[in-house]
């Protein structure tokens, strides 16, 4: 499952993802949902949680958008383990001629919270330390929630946390989080954690949870080890990737499929009328009004991820999802273009009716899996060069001319290549709202540039993240957040909470 560009309209992608499990089970198939654990950072941020909605949701609602079973607790906790260790080796003499100038390992926290990007820490005289500048990302971006999602059991995990590179010496020989001796303590942290979360639908199928969001910073998708365990348990499995497919889809093929061995059989993308008409130029305000001209202008955005998503060799089916005030001739509209496109779009009423409301499209997605007409395959190969790599996914998924970036950006990717990272895939760190590295560009622009600020080696997890534009790995609240209206009420249950 995968969408257009996120608009303020809203997609529903996650809601859709249950929807059509619900609808599978409905008639006959043995489905299984996996999705992303929420980021608290969204829940009191703008976004929202992350379990559906209306008739199509996961519950238990609350504990899932919250706490939950503390995975994103127990991974700051390994993430900062490792953080506090590297300090601390430092202070007690530094064995391993770490150069504190060459920390490239930062911490964590599930939060927004732009005050902590850029910090100085270990200040106050000798017994605090060494004075260094460092910064937060939000937890969801940390590599241990990556090698989390990408390893396939215990041992896996501890190899793949030994690998991650903290830090360079004077010399630039890289130190590993097992030359700190981290990566046993942060596995003992992870155990529980690396058990996916079972929890249902309304309609009591079963779904499992585990993994974390964001594929605008990180690879968004849900675990590995979840996937593979709904593979075994069901006929079909229905999974998501984060935000649009030129982000979310594009990561779950060249990183998590690559990686895992998956193969997917279908594609779904999700699109609604409203966003139609918001990529088209209608302002939120007046999205209620019809506008078939919008519709039809803003098309385009949608007709790129169709084209975008085909180009992997999987077969797409479009998934209207249905608002009370989408108008008969807009949804025939949409329908019209995606026809024109070689794909077919169906109106899907989940939210409304649960899946009573998305036969159809159950229906469809069963004629596509079985059909046999996916011939996946990643866009780039493993041998490509890093910067050629960054290139074909800006050149083929966001239709730019061409990437932008400093010499000392392509010196350190060759530098990965020579120290044997050149395989590894890529990760793009982009703005969710545009194919361009400008969020307030809509539609389906080309001729654009791509500028690649900072690239950062995940070596453990096993991919390179390339930062693109002005995206920030730590998110900050909007100027009214909605940790504003959440409150306990009078009967003791959480209101708030979207």
């Amino acid at each position: 499952m995968t969408a257009i560009n996120p608009t303020p309209a809203g997609e529903g992608k996650t809601t859709t993802t249950v929807g059509l499990g619900d609808g599978l089970n409905r008639i006959g198939k043995k489905a299984v949902i996996c999705i992303r654990e929420a980021s608290l950072g969204p829940n009191f941020g703008m976004k929202g949680g992350a379990a559906g909605g209306g008739m199509a949701q996961v519950v238990p609602m609350e504990e899932m958008n919250l706490h939950f079973t503390g995975d994103f607790h127990a991974i700051t906790s390994a993430h900062n383990l490792l953080s506090a260790m590297i300090d601390n080796h430092i202070y007690w003499g530094n064995d391993l001629q770490i150069d504190a100038r060459r920390i490239v390992w930062r911490r964590v926290m599930d939060m927004n919270d732009r005050a902590l990007r850029d910090i100085v820490v270990n200040l106050g005289g000798v017994s605090n330390g060494f004075p260094r500048q460092t910064g937060f990302d939000i937890t969801v971006a940390s590599e241990v929630m990556a090698i989390l999602c990408l390893s396939n059991d215990l041992e896996d995990l501890q190899k793949r946390l030994g690998d991650i590179v903290v830090a360079y010496t004077r010399e630039k020989t890289p130190i590993f989080a097992r030359d700190i001796k981290a990566d046993g303590a942060m596995t003992v942290l992870l155990k529980d954690a690396m058990q996916p979360n079972l929890v249902q639908t309304l309609e009591n199928n079963p779904a499992f949870v585990h993994g974390g969001p964001f594929a605008n910073i990180a690879h968004g998708c849900n675990s590995v080890i979840a996937t593979k365990t709904a593979l075994k348990l069901g006929e079909y499995v229905v999974t998501e990737a984060g935000f649009g497919a030129d982000l979310g889809a594009e990561k779950f093929f060249d990183i998590k499929c690559r990686k895992a061995g998956l193969k997917p059989s279908a594609a779904v993308i999700v699109a609604t009328v409203r966003a139609m008409k918001m990529n088209g130029g209608v302002a939120k305000a007046d999205l209620g009004a019809e506008n078939v001209d919008a519709v039809k202008k803003g098309c385009p955005n949608l007709g790129r991820h169709i084209a975008n998503v085909k180009s992997f060799g999987v077969p797409v089916v479009v998934a209207i999802n249905h608002f009370y005030s989408d108008t008969d001739a807009e949804v025939a509209a949409v329908k019209a273009y995606v026809a024109e496109q070689g794909a077919e779009a169906i109106l899907c009423k989940h939210w409304a009716m649960g899946s009573a409301g998305v036969e159809e499209l159950a229906h469809k997605v069963v004629e596509l899996s079985e059909s046999g007409k996916s011939s996946f395959a990643p866009i780039y190969p493993d041998d490509m060069p890093l910067f050629q790599k960054i290139e074909t996914i800006a050149k083929r998924i966001y239709h730019a001319d061409e990437v932008l970036a400093d010499k000392s950006i392509r010196d350190q990717l060759k530098a990965w290549e020579a120290a044997g990272y050149g395989h590894l895939p890529i990760c793009m760190a982009k703005t969710q709202y545009s194919f361009t590295t400008d969020p307030n560009v809509r539609g389906a622009p080309t001729g654009h540039s791509v500028p690649v600020r900072e690239v950062r080696l995940s070596a453990g997890a096993g991919f390179i993240v390339a930062i693109c534009g002005e995206i920030m790995t730590m998110p900050g609240l909007p100027k009214v957040p909605s940790a504003e209206v959440i409150r306990l009420n009078d009967q003791g249950h959480v209101e708030g909470l979207f």
